[in-house]
């Protein structure tokens, strides 16, 4: 079977946050209609002699962390995985082998494939953009700083925590926690790039390395989105790949600093501070935290509930953030059919979607 048969490649949609391991595009699956996210491995990390580099394994690892994780709502669904011949970055044709979602044999055949010079593919769920919350937070001037508003921080915590806790639960850490792999519609939390996670073994499944993973996510994703600003009190930059890169992206930082944002809860700064001085020892515990700060914020946990009058005001929030999604979404699809309008009705369109856009300077805009 040749590549040409399976899919149609267009545009790299990887552009804003290139990765370490793969150039990722958008393609038309003929058997299915459907366009997917095709990540492929980079050709430079194909060995001469036909070795596995540890990127070639990622490739493996990352199938089988997926296939273990399925269940879960808030990761990227995996829809066929298997091998190409080119050695073109944009594959450009050549011979493919599909094995559709079948992780176990892909892994099996990575070694004879990675001999014969064949790179890995995995294609995925393609995300809207407009959800990935490093591509949304990215200010349109130096004096912009875009974050989340604290409802949906707060909901989009706790669905990593649902997500971490059934990971953990499998002796998984995903490790990789930087805005760049969070998609973010209002409502749901989606995950992607499993290719640096873990699955430990019962010998190597520490505490510490469960900690270890609340510490990144504390760090390299919730304080972002809270604040608008990196943890390294610099602009939100992409964050590099690679094992030596995410080994070290967040190690010495064990403080964060939210004198920019200082109007953010307190009970919240104070969790994200222990996160960072990897002081919680489990998801547990953290769902535990997490849900205490919630309820301070209008939700009601098994015993953690909250006052009637903070209930009332979180609902009548939550309907006008909704409103304000809706209203953003409609604007969008006003300013995407621009070309033929008249001048006037440009001008105007134009001046509506600024003063929107000014008025909401501090939450993600999609």
């Amino acid at each position: 079977m040749t590549l040409s048969q399976l899919y149609h490649i267009e545009n790299y949609i990887d552009t804003f946050a290139p990765g370490h391991y793969a150039r990722v595009m958008a393609a038309l699956d003929f058997r299915t209609g459907q366009t997917v996210a095709l990540k492929v491995l980079r050709p430079e990390h194909l060995h001469p002699e036909g070795d596995m580099r540890w990127e070639y394994r990622a490739f493996g690892n990352e199938a089988h962390i997926l296939a273990r994780l399925a269940d879960s709502p808030h990761i990227v669904r995996l829809l066929d995985c298997g091998f190409l011949e080119s050695s073109q970055e944009a594959p450009d044709g050549g011979a493919a082998v599909s094995l559709g979602t079948d992780a176990a044999a892909f892994g099996k055949e990575l070694a004879e494939q990675a001999r014969r010079g064949w790179r890995p593919y995995l294609a995925l769920e393609n995300l809207p953009r407009t959800d990935n919350l490093f591509y949304l937070m990215q200010p349109n001037s130096r004096s912009l700083r875009r974050r989340l508003p604290g409802e949906e921080g707060i909901a989009l915590a706790l669905q990593f925590a649902s997500l971490l806790h059934q990971a953990h639960a499998q002796r998984i850490v995903y490790l990789d926690h930087k805005l760049e792999h969070v998609y973010w519609d209002g409502q749901t939390l989606r995950v992607i790039d499993f290719n640096s996670s873990q699955q430990l073994s019962t010998e190597t499944a520490r505490p510490a390395e469960y900690m270890k993973d609340l510490h990144n996510l504390c760090v390299g994703v919730l304080y972002p989105l809270f604040t608008g600003m990196s943890p390294r009190k610099t602009t939100l930059l992409p964050q590099p790949g690679g094992l030596e890169a995410l080994e070290a992206r967040y190690q010495d930082i064990t403080e964060l600093d939210f004198m920019m944002e200082p109007t953010l809860s307190q009970a919240l700064q104070a969790l994200l501070q222990r996160g960072a001085a990897m002081q919680i020892e489990s998801v547990e515990a953290f769902t535990q935290a997490l849900q205490q700060v919630a309820a301070l914020h209008g939700r009601d946990f098994p015993g953690h509930y909250t006052t009637p009058a903070s209930r009332s005001a979180r609902d009548k929030m939550r309907q006008g953030l909704k409103l304000l999604r809706e209203g953003e979404g409609r604007l969008r699809q006003a300013r995407a059919v621009m070309d033929g309008i008249s001048e006037d009705l440009e001008d105007e369109l134009r001046r509506l979607v600024k003063g929107v856009s000014e008025m909401l300077n501090h939450r993600v805009i999609p």
